[in-house]
């Protein structure tokens, strides 16, 4: 099992610009059911990840 350390002060790099992320832009995403949220790096604009939040319904 891997070990999961709560680091605070760590700060992670953009992957594409390689700058320090110490905000993320954020997006919601038109989507049929629940949330998507479209993540973003504030300096290159490149996108960072995509979540998906259910609704309590879909499990």
């Amino acid at each position: 099992m891997i070990e999961c350390v709560q680091k605070e002060d760590v700060t992670p790099l953009c992957p594409h610009c390689g700058e320090p992320v110490r905000e993320l832009w954020c997006r919601q995403v038109a989507a049929f059911f629940g949330r998507r949220y479209i993540y973003l790096c504030p300096r290159c604009r490149k996108v960072l990840g995509v979540s998906h939040r259910k609704g309590f319904w879909m499990g």
